[in-house]
Formats: C-alpha cells, sequence, structure tokens
C-alpha cells in the first residue's frame, strides 16, 4: 500500500450504526466512486458498523482499516480521540466503549428528570421514538419530542429554553478521560489520533497545548490535520503542531451526510509532504481487498 501523503485516505466519517445518515455499505460506495483508496468508518462510541464496512469495502476494491471516534472530557469540554487499526474484538476496547454508551443513558434519564421538574413528563420514553440507536441518545431527539408535546415550536427554541448550558434540562456530559480512551486504542492494538483539534474553540493557546502534550504522555500518535472542518490556514497549524509534538497526520473528511456535510468523502487536499501519515504507522494493520492481499 502506498505510504505517502498522496494516498487518498479517509479515515474519519459515520453511518446511521451512529449519526450518520447512510449505511456502511452506501457509505463504501460512495468512498470508492470518489476514489479513496484507504477508507476507515468511525462511528461515535461504537463499532458495530466496522464488520459491513470491511466487506463493502473489499467489495469495492479499497483498502480498510477498522475506526472509532470516542468521546471525550478534557478540561470541562467534549474532545474526540480517534482510534484506527485496532482489534475490534479486543474485550477491554468493548467494555470501554459500552461504558461510554451507557453514560449516554445515563445522562439522558438525569435529563428526563429534570424536564420533569418542569412541567416536561415522559421525555425519556418520547425522546426514544427518535432515536435510531437507543445506545446514542442525544439531546436533539429530546428536543424533537418537547417540539412534539407542543411546548416549543421548533427543536432550536428548544434548546435555548431547556438544553443549553445552565437551562433547566441540562446535563453536562461525562465521557470518558483522555488516558482511558487512548488506552483502550493502544492496547487492542490501533493508534490514537486527536480528531479535528481546530473545531475545539473554547480552548486557549494554553489549553490546546495541554491537550497534545497530555495525549502524547498517554501514548496517542497522530492528530488530524486535513479534515473536513479545518481552514486552509489550520491545514498549516496542525501540520506544524504535528511536527512540533512528534505525531503522525490523518486525513478525513468527518462525512455524516450527503445534505449536510461541507466536504464529501475523499475530496480533501492531500496531506503536507512534509509529514508522517497515519497509515505508515499502521502498515500492518490494514486490511487489503482479497486481490489486493
Amino acid at each position: 500500500m502506498n505510504s505517502t501523503c498522496l494516498l487518498n485516505a479517509d479515515l474519519h466519517c459515520h453511518s446511521i450504526v451512529s449519526d450518520g445518515t447512510l449505511s456502511p455499505e452506501d457509505l463504501a460506495a460512495r468512498a470508492s466512486a470518489n476514489g479513496v483508496e484507504l477508507w476507515a468508518l468511525t462511528d461515535h462510541d461504537e463499532i458495530g458498523g466496522i464488520a459491513r464496512a470491511r466487506a463493502a469495502a473489499h467489495a469495492a476494491g479499497m483498502a480498510f482499516l477498522s475506526g472509532v471516534e470516542v468521546s471525550v472530557t478534557f478540561a470541562g469540554e467534549t474532545v474526540h480521540i480517534v482510534g484506527l487499526g485496532f482489534d475490534e474484538n479486543d474485550p477491554g476496547l468493548r467494555r470501554g466503549l459500552e461504558s461510554t454508551r451507557g453514560g449516554r443513558e445515563g445522562r439522558a434519564r438525569e435529563m428526563a428528570a429534570e424536564l420533569a421538574r418542569v412541567g416536561i413528563h415522559g421525555a425519556f420514553e418520547g425522546a426514544l421514538k427518535y432515536v435510531g440507536n437507543p445506545d446514542l441518545i442525544s439531546r436533539t431527539h429530546f428536543a424533537r419530542y418537547i417540539v412534539e408535546v407542543g411546548a416549543c415550536s421548533d427543536t432550536a427554541e428548544v434548546f435555548r429554553k431547556y438544553l443549553a448550558d445552565g437551562k433547566p434540562g441540562f446535563v453536562p456530559h461525562r465521557w470518558a478521560t483522555l488516558g482511558d480512551a487512548v488506552r483502550w486504542i493502544r492496547e487492542a492494538g490501533g493508534v490514537a489520533v486527536i480528531a479535528h483539534p481546530g473545531r475545539y474553540h473554547r480552548f486557549d493557546a494554553t489549553k490546546e497545548y495541554a491537550l497534545f502534550s497530555e495525549f502524547r504522555e498517554h501514548g496517542g500518535q497522530g492528530v488530524e490535520v486535513v479534515t473536513g472542518s479545518h481552514t486552509a490556514a489550520e491545514y498549516v497549524k496542525y501540520a506544524d503542531m504535528a511536527i512540533e509534538f512528534g505525531l503522525a497526520a490523518s486525513r478525513g473528511s468527518d462525512f455524516h451526510s450527503p445534505a449536510e456535510s461541507r466536504t464529501d468523502l475523499g475530496r480533501l487536499p492531500m496531506l503536507p509532504g512534509k509529514l508522517t501519515p497515519v497509515w505508515s504507522l499502521l502498515q500492518e494493520r490494514v486490511a487489503l481487498p482479497p486481490q489486493a492481499a
């Protein structure tokens, strides 16, 4: 497999198994049609779509890496860590992801209890009606139910009145720690990657430096440099930070939906040539299609 920065690799996207709108098979077909050579499905805190994605990637002639996007709390904010090239049957990883998903249910039940105190009853059961994957229940599902019962006219009003920080139904995320997420991925044989660092807008330079430093201390090895939400200036900034912290560089569209995503699968600029691509660390973990194996 080509280990240079010129490989069309897309190592960050989401299917209906988490919060995307396409099946793993449809994502594979779309990636292949757009010229992707190495692909990973990285659903949120969930690896249930990997086997389907691998089979579809191979049927389309693409090389494949297992993937996941783990929700982490760092410095009071939600950060995402992508895992690549791990053994999805590793028991420690599976237990860790299950506990993270379980945290979503606990948070949702707390939200429902808070909403009941202000007169909105049955919110947990109501939100479940809008959930594709019950393990991934979120504020959006509650918002849809609150509109349904007529307490607000649209979901934007729900967030303003009930679900934003400081409002009656807000309960903060309680995700994995940074060290936990990196350890689960590493012990399963994979590489941990900081996802879309340019999106953590509440981090000043000090907190961002702390994130990169602690990530590296825990054994993290990569950072997304070229991703769907980064600007051209951020490509340069995070390329420089990858070099400063000795991290490999990853590339991924963070594609969720044809109607919602800014960048299509496989349509990103190539990685800057001065970087070490993350797939060069994962040569032995890449699953090649049968005809290329």
